[in-house]
């Protein structure tokens, strides 16, 4: 029997047969077939009583089949591999039913912290918002190799992240995960591993599938339609396939949930004071901002805080009176104050514009198309085409933007009458406020992406000695065209000039009628356009105002990425040891990434977000490998692989891998690996010319305490940089007893050290550098305002700095019966799977602050300690139920803080004090239940699927203390929380 466990540039799949055996002009099967004609279940070991295929753990008790595993070039068995892969079918997938496929690899317990649409709302400046990206080990995007067919394809990003949505779903025959360093067999980024889709590339017949979802809630519907057809010709020696997929998602664009609105955040304990023992940090509700409401509150009068000694300051703005068309003024009740926070007293009013204004489920429209044609020209040589498009459209919204300090001249038109003549009696020309804008729509992105895919190869077999060579050889051009266009962003510029809103006075030059209120500005350029925008109260903004800030339309980037790649590999045996072949694999690459684009001028800079530059640049990698399999002894398997790699622009890096596998007796097989590893620097970090979004930093004081200043963040690339390197190993064993049929357990631990990774020193720590260690290369990142005195702008580039070490235990373990083995009657067949990861350690070293370990916390993109799926699939004549339970172990906050209630050590910058450093953990449960019936000439189902079955609501995490979109964001971790509540989804699929 030859099957697969994975398919990549220069594998063979399958074990050759006899000639006698071979079809006439039948295919010779590689890199770029697929073995769904053996094995319809997958493409991987099945269980001789249910059909169904096994899982990674239950392959080793196939045992007689030949299978390559994502992860090495050379053919073998799958079990005899020294690299954990954990492998899930088509019919895994479809049991789930998800919405796409991201949304199932995500709940895969390897894959922590990763980026979908969903928590993506916020990427605006660098176009990244919309994009399905894993995230392998909690150790970055960027470290995680993501392969189509074992090649890779173009990103979606400059950051390098590949979104998997743009892959042709309906063929994805199975996705393997590689748990381990695969630079070697792969190059760079796999890191912290690979995960492989590997498409069905032999499908012969018709296939058409038909979906709709919604939540419990009634919002975020979701419609998907595909198409799947595949033709063999020329007695089998010409094969054609088409797939078409079309999705609608309509979001939600506020987070409209119970949980949300009990206002818990993570902030600076009202009752701390240095030295006094309470814990620095709380996590409180009722909690509101004590700076900023919806109309605005009066901070200052004057030129500074004791300029003024009247009662003005603590006063703000209400809803504005019909009968004076001026707001009403009252007096806010702070509750207990921690700047800029507050809990109790009006916390809640200060909150009611801008409270979860952010997006929790975005607006998606894709459409995907996939063709390839392969034929055998010969039995020993196929040639192939492949072309692949999608189009994404997405829409989400950051939040409703707040300003923490808007300078009002005291003449301003919109301020109450009583207010402005205080203000002149007392010879006072402006106030300062707070405002959180209410009226002003929430700034978010519409961004457009199209990905064009080629590939053109072939593939064969020839006789060398006493063996057959493969041979596989491939070009691949990728292209991504994004249009990444922002929403409701308004022009700074045009913002100050309309908020400075003045009555015209008696013969003015421009020749306005008296009393009228216009921009003071228009007065000496009457041409000018500006609209005056009534920001002082709540109900003044008018749409010609809003048209007037955002006019001019919205900032966009066009920008282009450009893949191209071209591989040749081979892989055969060479001679024969007392143990059997020695076996090669080795080959060459050479691959151009390339990022060009264009941006209008007027949106290059002056904006709240985006303030786009082009990006420009190319770099070439030309790479040679080398692997080998080495039989020792029966029972002992010794690999080796090695590549050497050019960077054109930082030179040469080496990553190598060895491994084994020792199997003492038939039930239990030992493996390890031992790896060097690399990722190196991707397009932004060597070419961005300015990534600029708004951003929120805390400036240390004299007197201890910080000021919040709202400021201009910019990224630029850096052309020095070098590759990342990894060291990695991991060791562990499979058990699968021959006492137990349809059992199988494995665990594997794995060591993760990266050093001189690529990063960049966040402002809080560019500012922490300047103002309190007063290193002045950091103060000459920070620009400042001359006449106000706060930060304008902190310039940011990568640079080779850092460290990472990460640790932790994979365990999967799975069972398979059918029921009559228990009790003869009991019809149908049980399978059970369960996959732990258990992160044991994450700790990033910046060599600035204090190591943080982030194993275990369960804020950010973690990974908490424990992160499990577990499952059970029941088939009994046409019908399927399946239940899943997926979830996270209890965490932490942060692993630095100090949980304490009174008695506090000093709480520093390093080691917070705070009252209760603790996070619970979730399960969430998901059923579905099928009905296959004939339909036609084929076979259809039904399937009626429900996620989040208890509609189990978030665990509410505390976020804080920092960033101005904190309330605007849901008061929770939605990337390991479940946020929509319970989903339900129809699947109805037929196949002919």
């Amino acid at each position: 029997m030859a099957l697969s466990l994975g398919s990549q540039a220069g594998a063979q799949t399958t074990q050759d047969a006899p000639a006698s055996t071979l079809p006439q002009g039948g295919p010779i099967r590689s890199s770029n077939t697929d073995t769904s004609t053996v094995n319809e279940a997958g493409g991987r070991p099945v269980d001789a009583t249910t059909g169904e295929p096994l899982s990674s753990v239950e392959a080793a008790q196939a045992g007689d089949g030949e299978v390559v595993v994502t992860g090495s070039r050379i053919v073998r068995d799958g079990y005899n591999a020294p690299t954990p892969v954990s492998v899930v079918s088509t019919a895994d997938i479809q049991a789930s039913a998800p919405a796409n496929l991201a949304d199932f690899v995500n709940t895969l317990p390897s894959i922590a912290g990763s980026s979908t649409p969903a928590n993506s709302s916020g990427a605006l400046s660098n176009g990244n918002a919309g994009i399905n990206a894993l995230n392998l080990r909690s150790l970055g995007t960027n470290r995680t190799l993501v392969l189509l067919d074992g090649q890779r394809s173009v990103a979606s990003s400059v950051n390098g992240i590949v979104d998997i949505n743009t892959f042709p779903q309906e063929l994805v025959e199975r996705v393997e995960v590689v748990t381990g360093g695969a630079s070697a067999a792969y190059g760079s980024d796999a890191v912290g591993g690979v995960v492989n889709f590997i498409l069905n590339k032999t499908y012969t017949g018709f296939k058409a599938s038909a979906e709709s979802g919604i939540t419990t809630y009634g919002d975020t519907p979701t419609y998907k339609l595909t198409a799947t057809a595949g033709k063999a010709l020329l007695d089998d020696r010409l094969r054609v396939i088409a797939s078409g997929e079309y999705f609608k998602q309509v979001g939600q664009h506020t987070i409209d949930r119970d949980w949300n609105k009990g206002r818990t955040f993570l902030i600076t304990n009202p009752a701390y004071v240095a030295g006094n023992g309470a814990p620095q940090y709380i996590v409180a509700s009722d909690v509101g901002l004590s700076q900023m409401t919806p109309g605005g509150l009066i901070r200052q009068v004057g030129s500074s805080a004791s300029a003024y000694s009247g009662a003005l300051e603590g006063s703000y703005f209400g809803t504005i009176d019909p009968a004076t068309g001026t707001a009403s003024l009252g007096t806010l009740d702070f509750g207990a104050v921690s700047a800029p926070w507050m809990v109790g007293g009006d916390s809640a009013y200060t909150l009611s514009s801008h409270l979860g204004t952010n997006t929790l489920s975005p607006d998606e429209e894709r459409i995907t198309g996939f063709g390839r044609v392969s034929f055998d020209v010969t039995e020993n040589l196929q040639l192939f085409g492949q072309f692949s498009y999608n189009r994404y459209e997405g829409t989400s919204y950051y939040q409703q933007s707040r300003t923490p300090s808007v300078t009002i001249q005291a003449d301003n038109a919109y301020l109450p009458l009583g207010l402005r003549t205080e203000l002149a009696a007392g010879g006072y020309t402006s106030l300062i406020m707070g405002t959180t804008n209410a009226g002003i729509p929430a700034a978010g992105s519409n961004n457009t992406r199209e990905v064009f895919r080629y590939v053109a190869g072939a593939n064969g077999s020839f006789l060398l000695g006493d063996g057959r060579w493969k041979w596989d050889a491939y070009y691949q051009k990728g292209v991504m065209k994004a249009h990444e266009l922002l929403v409701n962003t308004w022009n700074t510029e045009r913002l100050a000039l309309a908020t400075d809103a003045v009555l015209a006075p008696a013969g003015n030059a421009a020749g306005i009628a008296a009393g009228t209120i216009v921009c003071r500005s228009t007065l000496s350029d009457p041409s000018n356009g500006c609209v005056p925008i009534n920001r002082i109260g709540v109900g003044g903004i008018t749409q010609e105002a809003l048209d007037y800030i955002f006019t001019g339309g919205q900032p966009y980037r066009d920008q282009t990425i450009k893949q191209d790649v071209g591989a040749v590999s081979f892989n055969g045996t060479v001679f024969n040891l007392p143990a059997g072949p020695l076996a090669v694999a080795f080959g060459g690459e050479w691959r151009r990434e390339q990022v060009d684009g264009f941006v209008e001028s007027q949106y290059q800079a002056g904006w709240q977000y985006g303030n786009y530059q082009v990006n420009q640049g190319s770099y070439d990698v030309t790479e040679g490998f080398l692997e080998l399999a080495i039989p020792v002894f029966a029972g002992l398997d010794l690999s080796a692989a090695g590549r050497y790699t050019h960077y054109s622009t930082s030179g040469d890096v080496q990553t190598w891998k060895v491994g084994a596998t020792y199997q003492p007796v038939e039930d239990i097989k030992f493996r390890g690996t031992i790896s060097r590893d690399i990722r190196a620097p991707n397009l932004n970090e060597l070419f961005a010319s300015g990534t600029r979004r708004t951003n929120t930093v805390q400036i240390p004081l004299a007197n201890g305490s910080f000021r919040a200043d709202t400021f201009l963040e910019n990224t630029t690339g850096n052309l020095e940089l070098q590759p990342e390197k990894a060291d990695s190993w991991s060791v562990g064993a499979i058990f699968s007893p021959r006492f137990l049929p349809g059992f199988a357990f494995s665990a594997d631990y794995f060591d993760i050290s990266i050093k001189e990774a690529i990063g960049t020193i966040s402002a809080d720590n560019t500012a922490v550098l300047c103002y309190s260690q007063n290193v002045q290369s950091f103060c000459d990142n920070i620009i400042v305002d001359p006449s106000t005195g706060l930060t304008q702008q902190i310039n940011l580039k990568p640079i080779n700095f850092a460290s990472q070490q990460a640790r932790g235990l994979d365990i999967e373990t799975s069972y398979r019966i059918g029921l009559n083995e228990i009790s003869s009657g009991l019809p149908g067949t049980l399978a059970l799977r369960g996959l732990v990861t258990h992160y044991i350690e994450n700790t990033t070293d910046n060599g600035i602050n204090l190591p943080v370990d982030a194993a275990g916390s369960n804020t950010g993109s973690g990974p908490p300690s424990w992160v499990y799926n577990v499952s059970a699939i029941y088939k009994v004549e046409g019908v399927t139920f399946s239940l899943t339970g997926r979830g996270i172990s209890d965490g932490v906050y942060n692993n630095n803080y100090v949980e304490c209630a009174s008695g506090c050590p000093v709480s520093t910058a390093d080691n917070r004090t705070i009252a209760e450093n603790h996070i619970d953990g979730a399960l969430f449960v998901d059923t579905s239940l099928t009905f296959d019936f004939p339909a036609w000439a084929g076979k259809g189902s039904l399937q009626f699927a429900i996620r989040n079955l208890f509609d189990k609501d978030p665990v509410i995490v505390g976020n804080g203390p920092g960033s101005d979109n904190t309330t605007a964001y849901p008061q929770t971790n939605r990337t390991f929380y479940d946020t929509l509540g319970r989903v339900f989804r129809v699947v109805a699929r037929v196949e002919l």
